[in-house]
């Protein structure tokens, strides 16, 4: 009381008293010490600020200061400093717009201001990626910040340094032991201790870990007391320590020895099982080096993770267990085998599948799996992954004899057994190049896994079927696969994330072949916004193949390629047969290009020629040839080249017409228009020409011609001239450019776009996405689509960075 009244005193009248020399012999009286001091206050013509530092130390809020927080003049303003909620009437206080708050997340660092205290105030030169790296781990705590920045000085290895920075390092220790454990009562340290290996904390897991029955009230204490505490929710019923916190509290529970630590994980996995949180429950069994109830709970677990396909997450668990344990379950051994095939580890699946049949094969009693579904579809799975792992070899029988074997083993009511057997046979056709028998059969298993509940597989499987429709040329069937897919991805929304984005991918590759190029674009931001989690491992390469090809269409080869060496380092080898190697997408584009010796290197190095033996997992890579054959040709002028590739052509139709891959046949048929037209005979050239417009006319195929640039532009003229589909010519003509298709377009013969157009334009030259450019114009996507197309008819293009250039050539922008 002396000190206070003596700071408002000074502070009000310049009169202070030196509170060293105030002797105070009886209580002060509240009311008559800081009436007389609030009513001089109330007289002062000067803003006064008091302010109290430490506030944490005042257990109970003493009667001067509530007396003083209720009759503050306009001209008095109280600061207070804590480190824990101070005990006043804060709720009161907030009601009345009276109080104005600074809280932990406020005097957190943001990015920005990290990066100016690292580099300018320390002066550290930081690159970007390491001043992120240090903000996300201190979270912007200012004092971690200022510790890591202390701690780097006259370091060598920055980057090593940052990635190695947690609560264990000494300037954290020392700083959190001294100035926040140490203070603790016995009481709140150990529980701080015992918890600290805990990622989330709740009361009654911590009551379950630490046997007290007070855990609500500590961490409601922890959480008012800033002790590093965040809440995950806004009930307060789950928080979780500050990761710097946390490593120190880790580094002295270790203190205790690791037995104790140990027994505390085990209490959680107890905890977390009866609560139904399996991978909670899996994670801290195997921190307790509990590895036979690890295993036992993964096995539970299993059903629920293979439906949603959280195959990164059961890699990791079977991963963590000793050899010995998973080898005694003839269930882990199956799905680790399944675990790596679809990771592309194919070395070790083999190994892991004969460990299970010799776990079966013994007494009943001879393996550790416990008796189950899981069990039980053993037989059945067995041959299903050594079919897989079969194809991904590229062993077509023996991933026919494997698929057929494991579906005579599924009982009728099996529907996942049936599902998973049905598939890889369907697989197995499609690698043979047998499409109708494939397509029945795999249309079969999607529908023996949605009966089993396997939402995710279904929606895997679309891409599977849809590639079958496209090879088959029944693309319209493939869209509406997608869509269908689409819609059942939506209505379930995050319980089956995966996959959603590479039905996304698939659509744009529809739309891109039918040259509607800015849909397709607009499908792959969407794939992409959904992201990694929307996606199987399998199938992450298929969204930069989609890319490539939209880059290549728009006349950008360079970017077509750097998109598939990335789309190359994603494949992962396992379920799906390659029917379309990327290498070969590469040498395509090389050789559009005109870079004939890198094509010719790669057909070299994969051992191709014309001479070649035919099969169907080969045909992509043989069209691949003839293409390079009939580029050599016109480079120059081989007769014996041209002949090579039109007896190719010959054969690969014959094989492909009679299988029913009318989609492979379309291209063959395009390419045979070109042989013949680069041997100068024209009349013949139209006979495989009209056959590809008849058959490609009713799917929509656009970039399928307009991707062969003038040479199939000069066929199209001239089957124009001959009356042969005249419409639809017409419409193909104008996808190519203007070079080829016809004469570029001038101002006054260009049809003139309408206001509304011009605006669409103008955006379009903009960032902005479709979604975002519909809103800016308060219309629906399907109404910028409309304009847009219309802009590309106008101005005679076909993507929309093309159109932007044409634009800007003309003058309109």
């Amino acid at each position: 009381m002396t000190y206070l009244v003596t700071a408002l005193r000074g502070a009000v009248s310049g009169e202070g008293v030196d509170p060293l020399a105030t002797q105070v012999t009886e209580p002060l009286s509240v009311e008559a010490s800081l009436t007389a001091l609030l009513n001089e206050a109330a007289q002062a013509s000067h803003r006064v600020v008091l302010v109290l530092d430490d506030f944490q130390s005042m257990e109970v809020a003493p009667t001067a200061l509530t007396f003083l927080l209720d009759h503050l003049p306009s001209a008095l303003h109280m600061v207070i400093a804590s480190r824990s909620d101070p005990p006043l009437p804060l709720a009161r206080m907030r009601g009345r717009g009276e109080l104005t708050e600074l809280r932990g997340a406020d005097l957190r660092f943001t990015p920005e201001e990290a990066a100016a205290f690292l580099n300018q105030v320390m002066a550290l030169g930081l690159a970007a990626e390491d001043i992120a790296a240090l903000e996300t781990r201190t979270e912007g705590w200012i004092a971690g910040l200022q510790l890591a920045a202390l701690s780097m000085r006259d370091r060598s290895d920055i980057p090593g340094f940052i990635k190695a920075f947690t609560g264990s390092h000494r300037f954290v220790i020392d700083y959190l032991g001294e100035e926040v454990l140490q203070r603790q009562p016995d009481h709140v340290r150990d529980f701080l201790v015992s918890t600290a290996f805990l990622d989330r904390l709740s009361a009654p897991l911590c009551e379950a870990v630490t046997g007290r029955t007070d855990s609500s009230e500590l961490l409601e204490i922890l959480e008012r007391d800033n002790l590093f505490v965040v809440p995950l929710d806004d009930r307060r019923e789950w928080y979780r320590y500050h990761h710097l916190f946390a490593d120190v509290l880790r580094a002295r529970s270790l203190r205790d020895g690791p037995d104790r630590v140990r027994a505390l994980h085990r209490l959680a996995s107890d905890w977390y099982e009866r609560n139904d949180l399996p991978e909670d429950a899996v994670r801290h069994a195997l921190a307790a080096a509990d590895f036979e109830r690890a295993a036992g709970l993964v096995e539970r677990a299993m059903p629920e993770i293979r439906r949603r396909r959280q195959d990164a997450t059961l890699l990791g668990w079977l991963k963590l267990l000793p050899d010995e344990v998973a080898s005694r379950r003839p269930v882990l051994s199956v799905y680790y085998a399944w675990s790596m095939l679809i990771s592309g580890e194919l070395d070790e699946v083999e190994r892991r599948l004969d460990d299970a049949e010799r776990a079966l094969g013994g007494s009943a009693h001879a393996h550790a799996s416990a008796d189950g579904e899981e069990l039980r579809m053993l037989p059945v799975m067995i041959p299903v992954y050594r079919a897989s792992l079969a194809q991904a070899r590229g062993d077509v029988a023996g991933t026919l004899e494997h698929a057929r074997r494991a579906l005579d083993r599924a009982q009728p009511g099996d529907h996942l057994g049936r599902g998973a057997a049905a598939g890889f046979l369907g697989m197995a056709l499609w690698a043979s190049g047998d499409l109708e028998p494939a397509v029945r059969t795999f249309a079969d298993a999607r529908t023996s896994l949605g009966l089993a509940g396997n939402t995710a597989d279904v929606l895997g499987s679309t891409l599977v079927l849809a590639d079958m429709f496209v090879v088959q040329g029944r693309r319209r069937e493939a869209r509406r696969a997608y869509e269908h897919s689409l819609q059942l991805a939506t209505a379930q929304g995050e319980l089956v994330p995966q996959s959603t984005a590479d039905l996304h991918a698939g659509v744009s590759e529809l739309d891109r072949e039918q040259d509607e190029l800015e849909a397709a674009t607009e499908h792959l931001r969407a794939s992409k916004a959904l992201g990694g989690r929307a996606s199987l491992p399998e199938n992450r390469y298929r969204w930069f193949v989609a890319m490539s090809r939209i880059r290549e269409a728009e006349g950008e080869p360079d970017a077509a390629l750097d998109l598939l060496d990335e789309a190359e380092r994603l494949y992962l080898r396992g379920f799906l047969p390659e029917t379309r190697p990327i290498a070969a997408m590469k040498a395509r584009i090389w050789i559009a290009q005109g870079k004939l010796a890198e094509a010719r290197a790669w057909a070299d190095g994969q051992g191709l020629s014309a001479a070649d033996d035919l099969s169907y997992l080969r045909e992509f890579d043989h069209i691949t040839v003839a293409r390079l054959l009939i580029a050599e040709h016109r480079a120059d002028r081989q007769d014996g080249v041209i002949r090579e590739a039109l007896d190719l052509l010959e054969r690969l139709l014959g094989a492909a017409e009679a299988a029913s891959r009318t989609g492979s046949a379309n291209e063959i048929l395009v390419l045979q228009a070109l042989g013949h037209q680069a041997k100068g005979h024209t009349a013949l050239a139209l006979v495989p020409l009209n056959r590809a417009l008849v058959q490609c006319q009713p799917e929509g195929y656009i970039r399928l011609f307009a991707d062969e640039g003038t040479p199939m532009a000069a066929l199209l003229k001239e089957a124009e001239q001959q009356g042969i589909a005249p419409g639809y010519v017409r419409r193909l003509l104008g996808a190519f450019g203007p070079a080829e298709g016809k004469s570029p377009l001038t101002p006054t013969e260009m049809e003139a776009l309408s206001e509304r157009e011009v605006h669409v334009l103008k955006l379009l030259s903009t960032e902005l996405s479709g979604p975002e450019i519909a809103r800016e114009l308060f219309v629906s996507l399907n109404t910028v689509r409309t304009h847009t197309s219309h802009i590309f008819r106008k101005l005679a293009v076909n993507s929309r960075p093309a159109a932007v250039r044409r634009a800007r050539e003309l003058g309109l922008l």
